[in-house]
């Protein structure tokens, strides 16, 4: 007994008792909380910890980003003026945007300009060096290797008038690319030389630019030209006098050709020499904190901080706990309605109630959806069960009834005794045949051996099979087919869906009317129909038309109604088939039943 007790896991609580607490919703998702809750206090230390080194390293980071602004802006103003007489407003823009004490003073500390006050002690080393012809590159990105700041444009800066002579040209080249469907910016310098700006490979870049002429914006302007005449006469002398080559300097200030290291100074040398009375002079910056001014706040872990820490943790595990309580309470209750529910009799088909629209009352409204399922399904095996017996009950009966009046001499065994009891049985045969047909597609049994198949052809050979019977009822029987694709479905499964069809309809029109069965082609579907000017449907009977055992008229018996069964298996089949059934109906006027279907894809149609 002890080994039959270990073997069954749970015990009473898995036979229906309550769960053990180490089981629990509520006890897990209580655990969660707090190993959470600790994990994100050990977090907050750890942070607080790490709270000083941030601090210094965004202080730094800030420090060089303000030095860094603060050193293009006087270079700035150096390449564009040539002296500092008006530079103490930028120094107070730039000292109230920063928060930084600067003084600029000549090489030799001779005071120049100041942000604030000049009391304060210079620091014993300079900032930077502020000279637009040696710049630092690692302060000032942009600097080529000659050092020259980009802005000093000295005699090269245009006046107004070649200034619109060449923004109209520009203009005019872009719409000229545009034409080609080469698309290109235009961007000034600082001289005021604009210049196009285009994307893509070199190679095509240089092909339209000889078709719109770019390179005419190349050209030197006269102003231009002065300026690079003067600079060529300095490089010259200077090349002169260390005994080297003459070369032509251009508008890019580098030499036409390659060029040795003592060229190449040369060249940098004459540039600085020819720009340096348009620049203001070299000066020392010293950048640093405003007297008296704070030191940046860090962290202090001192024990009132502490005591705030351990504080703040134990807030946060009380409230982790509560709101786990409470919201752990109420995810659990619904689950525990859920389970009581599921524990009753299955006769019962109990609901819950839904009180939350969260994932919880979406699972309380799916039980119920299940059980209301379940209750319906309960209820259309009883009714089948039922079917099935009335069904059965009438051609069984016949035949009993037959054969124990011929055991009493009350009828002859003669050829219309068998012919009554065979009858019979074939009707017997033919309920059999529907329910086993109708338990293969439910069982996922049903086999299908599909081919090529004309429709055409198909309905033609349905229609031949009944028209005897249709001529019999009174009935027209008229086809129509229109130019469809092929149908790649088993031809035996197709035949016995619409001659379910077919049938159903013959046996629903009164004599006089008219049956069409036609076919055609809408995309990718074959479309069947089945057209009769019969009795009808009523509309509230259209979404059970479908059911087993169904009939409109239950007075109807199995010579005028059949058994119920022709259109749930013709359901079955063109399922099975990937296609669908529908059906439209005005009483006493028309019934549509409508069969769309996939056509046969092309690797069908290959021959095998």
């Amino acid at each position: 007994m002890a080994a039959e007790r270990r073997a069954r896991p749970g015990g009473r609580a898995a036979r229906g008792g309550r769960l053990p607490w180490r089981r629990s919703l509520l006890v897990r998702l209580l655990a969660a909380s707090i190993t959470i809750a600790v994990c994100s206090v050990a977090a907050t230390a750890w942070l607080a910890a790490r709270t000083t080194t941030s601090a210094l390293q965004r202080e730094q980071g800030q420090v060089l980003a303000d030095d860094a602004r603060i050193y293009d802006t006087l270079m700035g103003y150096a390449a564009e003026h040539t002296d500092w007489s008006a530079v103490r407003p930028a120094l107070a823009r730039l000292a109230e945007r920063t928060g930084r004490h600067i003084t600029l003073t000549t090489q030799d500390r001779r005071p120049v300009a100041v942000s604030g006050p000049a009391s304060q002690d210079l620091p014993t080393k300079a900032s930077a060096l502020v000279d637009p012809l040696r710049a630092d590159p690692a302060l000032l990105p942009g600097v080529q290797a000659d050092g020259i700041d980009p802005r000093a444009v000295g005699p090269y800066r245009l006046p107004d008038a070649e200034r619109k002579q060449l923004s109209h040209l520009a203009r005019t080249l872009r719409a000229c690319l545009r034409g080609t469907g080469f698309s290109a910016g235009v961007t000034e310098g600082a001289s005021g030389r604009p210049s196009l700006v285009m994307t893509g490979d070199t190679g095509i870049q240089r092909k339209v630019g000889e078709v719109c002429g770019v390179f005419a914006l190349d050209t030197p302007t006269r102003t231009e030209k002065r300026a690079l005449d003067r600079l060529n006469a300095l490089v010259g002398g200077c090349l002169k006098r260390q005994r080297l080559d003459p070369v032509v300097v251009g508008l890019g200030f580098a030499p036409a050709e390659s060029v040795s290291e003592p060229v190449r100074r040369c060249v940098d040398t004459a540039r600085r020499e020819q720009l340096a009375p348009y620049v203001a002079p070299p000066v020392l910056l010293f950048v640093a904190s405003p007297a008296g001014s704070p030191a940046a706040p860090g962290f202090d872990l001192s024990s009132a901080n502490t005591a705030k820490v351990a504080g703040v943790a134990a807030l946060v595990l009380v409230l982790t706990l509560a709101v786990t309580v409470t919201v752990g309470t109420r995810l659990v209750r619904p689950l525990r309605a859920l389970t009581d529910a599921a524990r009753h009799p299955t006769q019962e088909h109990l609901r819950v109630p839904v009180t939350t629209h969260d994932e919880i009352g979406h699972l309380a409204a799916a039980f119920n959806d299940l059980s209301e399922r379940r209750e319906r399904l309960e209820e259309q095996r009883k009714a089948m069960v039922s079917d099935v017996a009335h069904e059965l009950r009438t051609p069984l009966t016949t035949i009993r009834g037959w054969l124990e009046a011929a055991q009493d001499g009350l009828a002859d065994s003669d050829e219309a005794f068998v012919a009554a009891l065979l009858e019979e049985a074939l009707l017997l045969q033919h309920i059999v045949d529907d329910l086993q047909h109708l338990a293969q597609a439910d069982a996922g049994r049903l086999r299908l051996h599909a081919e090529p198949l004309n429709p055409r052809d198909l309905l033609d050979q349905v229609a031949a099979a009944h028209r005897g019977r249709a001529e019999t009822a009174g009935v027209t029987l008229t086809t129509r087919s229109e130019d469809t694709p092929s149908l790649y479905a088993d031809p035996a499964r197709l035949r016995q869906t619409v001659g379910n069809l077919l049938s159903n309809a013959i046996r629903h029109t009164p004599a006089g009317g008219t049956v069409t069965l036609g076919c055609r082609g809408e995309g990718a579907e074959i479309v069947i129909e089945v057209v009769d000017t019969g009795t009808g449907i009523a509309a509230a009977d259209l979404p059970r038309v479908f059911d087993r055992f169904w009939r409109a008229d239950r007075a109807r018996g199995r010579q005028t109604g059949g058994s119920g069964l022709g259109l749930a298996i013709v359901r079955q089949l063109t399922e099975a088939h990937g296609g669908a059934v529908t059906v439209t109906s005005t009483p006493d006027t028309e019934t549509v039943f409508t069969l769309r279907l996939p056509a046969a894809p092309d690797e069908a149609l290959l021959p095998r």
